[in-house]
């Protein structure tokens, strides 16, 4: 792949500078201009295909001369039922970020998604629909909200994750599965679990295409979604976070009836949640990730709702 720093370009002055380090696909990089709140941004993705040696020279390399940094294609942190866990291989690579912050998305996961959730309840009424997530412990605030809101769920962390069909259907469940399986599985490559670089573009079909049949609502990772999905999801609904223009293609194509994403389009794309909460640090002027309480204030002061696209 090309030198992601080729040509590589700085913020202008006056502008803040977020940029995302992805162990993902380069071919969904990005580079936005926005204005929020009167303040100029630049919201920028660089995608290592799954080099993590690259990666952590691009933290490196940048570090001290962006604002902050988001982590994408990986969590540093998991955040189950009021733990954290840490993924040691992750921590690893970002040890190299010395001077700028690095936010991996966890913490305005469990914020933003409950409160999109919320927001989201007069449209689907929750207590009707079934709603498969395909992982859960990496979004547990999605997870929790759409237990409080009184959907049927099914958590898929077993079935795509662990390759075990079992799936879990209530929230105690769920808890119970993150407190014993965590502190074994962050010691372990995340890779092992996500998929990273070319595997994102990859599919495993039939695997649980009995759970998405029976679910009106896909909830999760776009990746995830996608990469496990059966070909016919007609009259789905897909609730998710980072959405391009060949992910919006690929959810016609498959039949997807309605795409809700959990923040409004930024530029030409809806950026991942690292990107997120990297663009509100940087926007509050701090080095360090943000409050639960100051990350809603900041979601309801520039305006952030979910999107709603019937496709």
């Amino acid at each position: 792949m090309t030198d992601p720093l080729s040509g590589w370009q700085p913020a202008p002055a006056g502008f803040k500078h977020v940029v995302s380090v992805s162990l993902g696909n380069s071919k969904r990089n990005a580079r936005e201009e926005i204005n929020v709140l009167g303040q100029p941004f630049i919201l920028e993705r660089l995608g290592t295909d799954g080099d993590s040696a690259l990666a952590a020279r691009l933290f490196r390399e940048l570090d001290g001369r962006v604002d902050a940094f988001g982590l994408g294609g990986a969590d540093l942190y998991v955040i189950a039922g009021r733990r954290r866990y840490t993924f040691g291989n992750v921590r690893k690579l970002v040890a190299n970020a010395k001077l700028t912050p690095v936010l991996d998305g966890s913490g305005l996961k469990n914020t933003l998604e409950r409160e999109a959730v919320a927001q989201l309840d007069p449209l689907l009424n929750w207590r009707t629909q079934r709603v498969l997530m395909v992982s859960a412990v990496d979004r547990f605030g999605m997870a929790e909200a759409l237990a409080e809101h009184g959907a049927d769920v099914v958590y898929g962390d077993l079935i795509f994750g662990l390759n075990v069909d079992r799936p879990i259907r209530n929230i105690g469940t769920l808890r119970r599965v993150a407190r014993l399986a965590l502190p074994v599985i962050t010691t372990l490559p995340q890779d092992w679990f996500y998929p990273t670089g070319e595997k994102q573009e990859q599919s495993v079909e039939g695997k649980g295409t009995r759970y998405y049949s029976w679910a009106d609502v896909l909830a999760g990772d776009t990746h995830y979604v996608k990469r496990y999905a059966p070909r016919d999801l007609r009259g789905k609904t897909v609730l998710t976070q980072t959405i391009t223009e060949a992910d919006r293609t690929w959810m016609q194509e498959h039949g997807v009836a309605r795409l809700i994403t959990t923040t409004p389009r930024m530029g030409k794309r809806n950026f991942a949640t690292n990107v997120l909460e990297a663009f509100f640090v940087a926007l509050s002027g701090k080095r360090e990730a943000l409050s639960e309480q100051e990350y809603l204030d900041y979601i309801r002061q520039v305006g952030f709702k979910p999107e709603i696209n019937e496709l």
